[in-house]
């Protein structure tokens, strides 16, 4: 009886605008008494931001840790206007409780915590946007529950004993990490883990071996994001010690965490492998062209004076994908320049070139994800995916072509195609422009991955024309349609081309036409695989993919998420070619 009665009783002192110390006082008490036993409502809840549940339920190893976890958040939501829940009750998963939070963080949790409707309400949760933070053993959670072995990355395998080690820093954008330097030499328990999360998430930081003994996995992600559908994870090996509570470095990465999967500041988490990095803390290959510098320090470069550039000659790209991360002061400009021939001349690279815009405030075509003067951004696309000036920012810039993509911060904001018979994006040099006096923006890690145009191998499949993936559910039926998705490196997004033509998803289904059909707007479907021609593949030089049996395309009429795949006769259209990502 008493448990059911404090949730309504405390609801009522919450919205009470009169709260008497002693009302108060008796709901605290009481809370301490079966505070494992109910969802807490937070107090006062209409003041914050945004809500976050903390679960902490175990059913293994218990952290002595938890405790001290549970503080740092509250202190952080106190500080940071959020309002925070704790509960080891696993009935808080359910879809009605769950609607009211930003996030969800698993604090230290062990074994099997939710039963199958808790799981399925928590999925649904997450996909429809919802977020996920786990923390230390809650990679040691829900062994048997495949979606959550893919929500929180990798599953806990062993660990050595407790011992300093040197953390290296490998995204300096993220709120989590852009505080720390290069590396960071903590204490801590430092989990090995089953298998390798790096092909499906963005990772963070990483575990120098060298530094420590016990280390296994050579390459060894210990932080790491990713968004899940419509909603974001985070997860952090760090924090078995009561000590990790009280360091502001560890705070702030767990406070980074947090405001990440409850979607407060925005990073790029999709997946990253193959890039080349152009800038990580040496200019070597980089020279300045005009008036004034960039200063070189902690691996950050900062515009002074100008107006100038800052460009990468030691290598013309043609078809590539450029990231870079980039923050500004105030209303500070900026731009990021590609495709303009070799020259010591600023002003000749922006009039062969073209700038994508960084700038606080200016008119449509002029301000952050402008291609400068030609295009404005998707402005609510942009608004949504923007951090503030002071906050770290990242940009993919995407040349295929002529085709110029932007993507800020994950989110495309920007579809440009050139047209102008004096400028190609083929001259294929880039820069970073010194705008003048008081215009000040830093950069971090910029990297270049340079693209095939034909679609073999194995890996993702992105649509030319729509910037998207083509995606097919985890563990799909027969059936199943094909369909484009945002890409975001999850397995059910890989396609394999095999010797005999097929095209493999993750899953071990092949991609097939329906029925055997020819005719234009036949469905693709993944089946068993079977060898018939409607599951054979022609990978082509143009990034077209032919159904064998039909001979036609694999094309989608559209360009949003859930557009379905289909054959078409070839046209030589985007919407009908594809590469590798």
């Amino acid at each position: 009886m008493l448990r059911h009665l404090i949730p309504a009783a405390l609801g009522r002192i919450a919205g009470s605008d009169r709260k008497t110390s002693a009302l108060r006082r008796l709901s605290m008490a009481v809370v301490a008494i079966t505070a494992a036993a109910t969802v807490i409502p937070a107090i006062p809840a209409q003041a914050a931001a945004f809500k976050v549940l903390v679960f902490s339920k175990t059913a293994g190893f218990r952290h002595d840790s938890i405790p001290n976890g549970i503080q740092a958040i509250r202190d952080l939501g106190a500080a940071g206007d959020f309002a925070v829940d704790a509960t080891e009750d696993a009935n808080a998963f359910s879809t009605a409780n769950l609607a009211q939070y930003k996030a969800v963080v698993f604090l230290s949790t062990t074994g099997d915590v939710l039963n199958d409707n808790q799981q399925a309400a928590f999925q649904t949760y997450v996909d429809g946007g919802g977020g996920y933070v786990g923390v230390h053993s809650a990679a040691d959670t829900e062994y048997s529950w495949a979606y959550y072995g893919q929500l929180m990355g990798a599953w806990f395998n062993n660990h050595p004993a407790i011992q300093q080690a040197t953390v290296r820093t490998e995204d300096r954008a993220h709120a989590a990490t852009a505080h720390l330097g290069a590396t960071w030499s903590r204490t801590d328990e430092w989990y090995n883990y089953r298998t390798n999360p790096r092909p499906n998430v963005r990772v963070l930081q990483s575990l120098d071996e060298g530094s420590y003994s016990g280390g296994n996995m050579g390459d060894h992600p210990i932080t790491w994001c990713h968004p899940q559908s419509a909603g974001r994870a985070f997860y952090t090996g760090l924090g078995h010690t009561k000590e990790s509570y009280a360091d502001p470095n560890f705070r702030t990465l767990l406070l980074g965490g947090i405001r990440y999967a409850a979607k407060a500041t925005n990073a790029d988490c999709r997946p990253e492998t193959g890039y080349m990095t152009l800038y990580n803390g040496s200019t070597t290959g980089w020279s300045q062209a005009g008036p004034g510098s960039f200063a070189n320090s902690d691996a950050t470069l900062t515009s002074q004076g100008g107006m100038g550039m800052l460009w990468y000659n030691a290598k013309e790209f043609r078809s590539y994908s450029v990231k870079l991360d980039w923050r500004m002061t105030g209303d500070s400009n900026s731009g990021v320049i590609v495709g303009f021939p070799a020259t010591s001349d600023p002003d000749a690279a922006l009039n062969t070139g073209y700038e994508v815009q960084i700038d606080a405030t200016d008119t449509p075509d002029k301000t952050t994800g402008a291609i400068y003067g030609f295009k404005a951004a998707d402005i609510a696309a942009r608004d949504a995916a923007l951090n503030p000036p002071g906050q770290w920012n990242t940009y993919e810039l995407l040349v295929e072509g002529e085709r110029l993509q932007v993507f800020l911060n994950g989110t495309r904001i920007n579809d440009f195609t050139n047209t102008d018979p004096v400028r190609s994006l083929q001259q294929g040099y880039l820069g970073i422009q010194n705008h003048g006096s008081g215009d000040v923006v830093a950069f971090r890690n910029i990297r270049v991955k340079e693209l095939t145009s034909t679609p073999g191998g194995s890996g993702a499949l992105r649509g030319v024309g729509s910037g998207r993936c083509l995606d097919v559910s985890a563990s799909p039926p027969n059936g199943t349609q094909a369909q484009l998705w945002d890409c975001n490196g999850q397995n059910n997004q890989k396609w394999t081309s095999t010797a005999a033509g097929e095209l493999r998803a993750s899953g071990g289904k092949c991609l097939d036409v329906n029925g055997a059909g020819t005719a234009d707007g036949t469905s693709v479907i993944v089946w068993d695989c079977n060898g018939q021609n409607n599951q054979k593949w022609r990978l082509n030089a143009d990034g077209s993919i032919t159904a064998v049996g039909a001979n036609k395309c694999l094309d989608v009429n559209g360009t949003a998420n859930g557009t379905k795949a289909r054959i078409w006769t070839c046209t030589g259209g985007t919407n009908q070619r594809w590469t590798r990502v």
